[in-house]
């Protein structure tokens, strides 16, 4: 069954605001504060008429230049290949100066899609099958003031979530009486993540860190706090605290991760399907991450019903991945797949339909649709 046409589609949708149910937006962060989002879904055809179905975000934020590299260089290495020849298609990628990862990411997802619905499987079962029905995620929320946080930490435990993700910000202080007041008003119902997207320095780090331990706050992890590639300064900062140190945008890079691991330097590996490569080689990470004792979950970027499912089948069949996943999906203003998840006790059910166990509504598509 050979793939007869590869089709990078670019679409633009909004985050519900945070006054509505489970809304989001402004979700603000240390670098950008986001009401809407672009993704580009990747599709993939084949001469049975089967479709498969990839997503990713789009790079360097312009959906021109994603949309041009999935057209002009991953289409036409693809176009002529039987669809279940997964292994050999991203093996077959070598770029020396340029990383093709997260393009490869998106249409090996889209390749398990189209696989798994001519064979008539899920992807979890050819993954080798699930180990759980459901899987519970972690809540997310970008930076607030920290009485406006009580209300969606309260939230949080209404809807059955274990764990929450905040973003951090500038000001260390801000953020340490953010978590305060959102452990104060849950009575410790909830975990909480830190997320500074690098944009920490190594004696703020450890401030944050020991001033919740202090006031007996441990957040089950503390995520990426400084700038990638400094081997040497999570090392350090692992020694210094008590807090789990988490690691996510050096998943990104393998050579980064592996390091990390040979250093002893980290506890979490926070890992993505897309930046890694695929779902082959997220499982790759996750092994490599368990068998040095590190704990997985795994990373979500405003994610669409897509890669969401692709989450789901990856988390379900890869028992390394042993932390709930983080997820904003259910903070979508409208949905691109016809029956989108939804958020139950926390956690979402694993599709059981074929391929991802989605159908994407191309109405919708074009609707949003912004090239």
């Amino acid at each position: 069954m050979p793939i007869t046409n590869v089709t990078a589609i670019p679409v633009e949708m909004d985050v519900a605001p945070l006054e509505s149910d489970l809304g989001l937006a402004p979700y603000v962060s240390n670098h950008d504060e986001v009401e809407s989002v672009t993704r580009m879904l990747v599709r993939v055809d084949t001469d049975d008429g089967v479709t498969g179905w990839g997503e990713m975000l789009v790079g360097m934020k312009s959906a021109a230049v994603t949309k041009a590299v999935m057209d002009d260089v991953v289409a036409p290495e693809l176009v002529g290949r039987e669809v279940g020849e997964i292994r050999d298609f991203v093996d077959s990628f070598y770029f020396p100066y340029v990383k093709v990862r997260p393009f490869l990411g998106a249409v090996e997802t889209a390749l398990w899609d189209a696989f798994g619905k001519s064979v008539g499987q899920p992807v979890h079962r050819l993954l080798g099958g699930k180990t759980r029905d459901r899987v519970p995620v972690a809540t997310c929320l970008g930076i607030l003031g920290p009485e406006e946080s009580r209300t969606y930490a309260r939230r949080a435990v209404e809807h059955g979530f274990s764990t929450l993700k905040t973003k951090a910000g500038p000001d260390w202080r801000e953020d340490v009486a953010r978590i305060r007041a959102m452990h104060e008003e849950v009575d410790g119902q909830l975990e909480f993540r830190l997320d500074p997207n690098q944009g920490w320095s190594f004696e703020d780090a450890v401030r944050v860190a020991t001033r919740l331990e202090e006031e007996g706050i441990l957040l089950q992890y503390l995520e990426q706090p400084v700038r990638i590639d400094t081997y040497g300064t999570y090392a350090s900062l692992r020694d210094r605290v008590r807090t789990p140190v988490a690691v996510n945008e050096d998943t990104y890079f393998p050579r980064n991760l592996r390091y990390l691991l040979q250093a002893d330097a980290i506890d979490v590996a926070v890992v993505d399907l897309v930046p890694a490569g695929g779902i082959l080689r997220v499982r790759e990470q996750v092994a490599m991450a368990a068998n040095a004792g590190v704990s997985v979950t795994h990373h979500c970027g405003f994610d669409l019903g897509v890669k969401t499912a692709a989450v789901l089948h990856t988390v379900a069949s890869t028992p390394g991945i042993n932390l709930p996943p983080d997820s904003v999906y259910y903070g979508w203003d409208d949905y691109i797949v016809e029956d989108p998840f939804e958020v139950e006790d926390g956690a979402y059910p694993v599709p059981d339909g074929p391929g991802l166990g989605i159908d994407v509504d191309e109405q919708k598509v074009e609707q949003y649709r912004v090239d």
